[in-house]
């Protein structure tokens, strides 16, 4: 017998069940030493350079908040500080090696979990996508701008 589950609680065991594979996926190639809010930062920092209030902006967290975990990426290689060609006084976060590398890693995985439930699921994989886009999208404003760490 199945049991008949609310549509938000499937939304968070879908996504729960995406971040434990994609979370040991990674692990198994080198990347056990991730927190929570490590995948948010890359994307935002691979989409512009930015400096340590924007990016707690952006994320909807404290600047304090956001230190640590710069500090925790910093030092993990993940991420990389360069001076602002604008401003002398202030640097900007940029992608470190490794923080290439894993989100090279993380894309790949994305791409075949994508590709993995086309295969079992056929034309109701995209409109899977389009359901979860509409979803995103419901709120307004740029979606993607409202990633926070959780």
């Amino acid at each position: 017998m199945t049991t008949h589950r609310d549509f938000g609680i499937l939304l968070g065991l879908a996504y729960q069940s995406f971040v434990d594979q994609l979370r040991a996926h990674l692990a198994r190639r080198g990347f056990a030493d991730l927190g929570p809010a490590y995948g948010y930062v890359l994307r935002a920092v691979a989409s512009e350079s930015m400096n340590q209030r924007d990016l707690a902006q952006r994320l909807g967290i404290t600047a304090q908040g956001a230190g640590k975990v710069i500090r925790e990426m910093l030092k993990s290689g993940y991420l990389r500080r360069d001076a602002d060609v604008q401003d002398a006084r202030a640097v900007r976060l940029s992608l470190g090696p490794r923080g290439r590398e894993l989100l090279s890693a993380a894309r790949r995985f994305h791409k075949r979990y994508e590709d993995q439930l086309t295969k079992d699921l056929g034309t109701s994989a995209a409109a899977l996508r389009t359901a979860l886009s509409h979803i995103a999208n419901r709120a307004g404003g740029d979606a993607d701008r409202r990633l926070r760490s959780m």
